[in-house]
């Protein structure tokens, strides 16, 4: 069965329909888009969030913009700082960070490179044995 969830219709909303789990006969895992897509992408989102390589990224990001942080903080203790000082701070975070995720990506890519090349390597000599 259907379940039809409305918003108040003074401001305008959208009518949402939800359908309850197990209603549908089939015994096929994957929905169309237009069922159940939203939660689809979200729960997809998720587990790319909650990947060992994302949660990499951010902690290196994060770390190099603390760092940046911490380095002008440590400059404006010295009397180094001027008014606009914040906006660069944070342009300077932002870019540390941003240049530390795209060196962390490049050397995914080339690991990745690597042992995709050693694997086609293993292949080869495998099957040269084999004849």
């Amino acid at each position: 069965m259907a379940k039809k969830a409305t918003a108040k219709s003074g401001g305008g909303g959208k009518k949402v329909a939800t359908k309850a789990k197990g209603s549908s006969g089939g015994g096929s895992q994957s929905r169309p888009r237009s069922e159940n897509g939203r939660s689809d992408v979200v729960d997809e989102l998720i587990k790319l969030l909650q990947s060992p390589l994302v949660i990499d990224l951010l902690a290196v990001g994060a770390t190099a913009a603390l760092a940046a942080i911490t380095e002008s903080r440590s400059s404006r203790a010295q009397g180094a700082m001027d008014a606009r000082g914040s906006k660069k701070v944070l342009k300077a975070a932002g870019k540390a960070a941003a240049a530390a995720v795209g060196r962390r990506i490049a050397t995914e890519f080339d690991e990745i490179k690597a042992a995709s090349k050693r694997a086609g390597e293993e292949r080869k000599t495998t099957v040269d044995a084999e004849a």
